[in-house]
């Protein structure tokens, strides 16, 4: 487990669209770590987390392009706030 001490993600909001409750807009970034990074909201977090272990665990995602990053968007589907994840080293 040393090995993976050192890496972390960040979430970047990368789109936006509709009336976002938690006030989400295009550039704000989240450390994502095993509590909810404070002003995030927490239906997002519970959303990014298991994507977020996945590359902090050294692991990637068979349909990105890049083995460092996993787009993902939050659960609701009328206000979409699409997150960039991205590892680093």
């Amino acid at each position: 487990m040393e090995e993976y001490e050192n890496r972390q993600v960040v979430a970047k909001v990368i789109l936006q669209k509709g009336t976002c409750v938690a006030g989400h807009k295009v550039g704000h970034e989240f450390v994502i770590s095993d509590v909810c990074p404070e002003h995030m909201c927490a239906w997002a977090f519970y959303t990014l987390f298991p994507f977020a272990q996945v590359l902090i665990c050294g692991g990637s995602f068979p349909w990105e392009t890049d083995p460092d990053k996993a787009t993902v968007a939050c659960p609701d589907p009328a206000n979409p706030v699409v997150f960039e994840l991205i590892r680093k080293r």
